[in-house]
């Protein structure tokens, strides 16, 4: 049975009744009963259990077994997106607007993925040929929306890289979620693929509910690291890149003319907050698939972070510097990449190669090469149906990496699969039999340049 969703208006009724509503939090605004253990009427509810709602994994001749169960149906619906970064948001918003029931999956708490919880702000690889700017659609919508808040974004102008706050793109993901009226399951980790025959039919999810599955018509794999198409077995690519965690610091606008001098790579690059800088960091090459590499690597990265901000501290000058924030998410560049009716190459990007399947143009780094197309193929897996990967995951060359994965290519790529699976849903045939140009039609109506 699909859990009650609540409305907008029931969290305002909610609110309204503990004063958060109207603004009532001061501890002096409550009544002494709030501050008294004994008088207060309102403390936890609890339901007593007993037992196990499934048997547990067992040790059968030394080795871990764990039963066959049946898993709860959290949810069904026509296009499953699992994933809430930039890819994933775009993916669902762009599925919604097509026509398509939508459920959007994300792992974290929040939306964003490496954009908001990695703090990698600094919006590039959307520009070429020295100004103009070729990622367009609903990632642009989402910086137009940015631009219209205080300290939502900086340096956005024609031809030039601009930078985000976390929060603000947080706030302007969820309202153009709520807005859309999709639904969403965030706290859901994707663990494994929904299988008929060689055709996936959705995916299986942990959470503190338990293990779950949503059923779907579609699915789009927005979690950056493949793990559900992978899930499925479709054929890919497992690779080793280098990995960091990014860091805000405060209180730079305290810093005086007369300043120490320091390395500027402590001090990292400026945010839409006066005063606030976000350090990146570029760690070793590391498998993003072990967990104990991924251990290794963020607990000695915190502690070198510690250390740098230190040695800002102790500079004249620098006194009153201070380590604001470490991201929640480590900062993977690559790990998993889909092997694809068509894999992306440099050559193609150097030669401007055309395809008739063009459903997204890429830019570059700093403009300074020229467009390059992304053909429907490049989402579509070999030999898996009925799923489409979207952003870092797509399939291309390992030269294409660093191009595949910055923040714009992940929204183009994700808008394409949005409609892409949206439309097939609808038509009631599997992905990779979807009339391409419906899609392109659907995508240019949705403001995506296509060349």
């Amino acid at each position: 049975m699909t859990p009650k969703r609540m409305t907008r208006r029931d969290w305002m009724q909610l609110l309204g009744a503990s004063g958060l509503a109207a603004g009532i939090g001061a501890v002096g605004n409550r009544s002494q009963a709030w501050a008294d253990p004994v008088q207060r009427k309102d403390a936890p509810k609890g339901v007593k259990v007993v037992g196990r709602d499934h048997a547990p994994a067992r040790i059968v001749g030394g080795k871990v077994i764990q039963p066959e169960r049946e898993l709860v149906l959290l949810h069904e619906t026509d296009v499953l997106v699992v994933g809430g970064g930039p890819a994933g948001v775009v993916a669902a918003l762009a599925a919604k607007r097509a026509g398509a029931k939508v459920t959007l999956v994300e792992r974290y708490g929040h939306l964003g993925g490496l954009w908001t919880g990695g703090l990698v702000l600094i919006v590039i690889g959307h520009i070429v040929s020295g100004k103009k700017q070729v990622c367009q659609g609903i990632g642009e919508e989402m910086m137009r929306r940015l631009e219209k808040l205080d300290r939502g974004i900086v340096n956005r102008k024609p031809g030039v890289n601009p930078t985000v706050d976390a929060e603000a793109l947080k706030y302007v993901m969820v309202e153009m979620i709520m807005e859309a009226d999709l639904d969403v399951f965030l706290h859901c980790w994707g663990v494994d693929a929904i299988m008929d025959g060689n055709k996936v039919c959705g995916a299986v999810f942990e959470s503190k509910s338990g293990r779950q599955a949503i059923l779907a018509k579609t699915v789009v794999d927005a979690t950056g690291d493949g793990d559900v198409f992978a899930a499925a077995g479709a054929e890919h690519e497992r690779r080793k890149y280098h990995a960091g965690l990014v860091h805000r610091i405060g209180n730079l606008d305290r810093v005086g003319k007369d300043a120490g001098q320091l390395d500027k790579r402590l001090l990292g690059s400026i945010t839409p907050v006066p005063g606030v800088n976000w350090v990146n960091m570029h760690g070793p090459d590391i498998d993003a698939l072990d967990v104990a590499q991924l251990t290794d690597i963020e607990l000695n990265a915190r502690r070198l972070i510690w250390k740098n901000v230190e040695t800002v501290r102790k500079t004249p000058g620098y006194e009153d510097v201070y380590l604001m924030e470490t991201a929640p998410q480590l900062g993977v560049r690559i790990s998993r990449v889909l092997a694809g009716l068509h894999t992306l190459t440099m050559n193609d990007v150097m030669a401007n190669k055309t395809f008739p399947d063009v459903v997204a143009v890429g830019g570059a780094w700093s403009g300074d090469h020229q467009e390059w197309q992304i053909p429907y193929g490049a989402l579509v897996p070999k030999d898996v149906d009925n799923i489409l990967a979207a952003g870092r995951c797509i399939s291309g060359e390992r030269f294409m990496s660093d191009l595949i994965r910055v923040i714009p290519n992940c929204f183009i790529t994700g808008h394409a699969a949005g409609v892409a699976a949206a439309l097939a849903a609808k038509d009631g045939c599997l992905v990779r039999n979807v009339e391409v140009p419906k899609v392109q039609k659907v995508l240019r109506e949705q403001e995506a340049y296509l060349g």
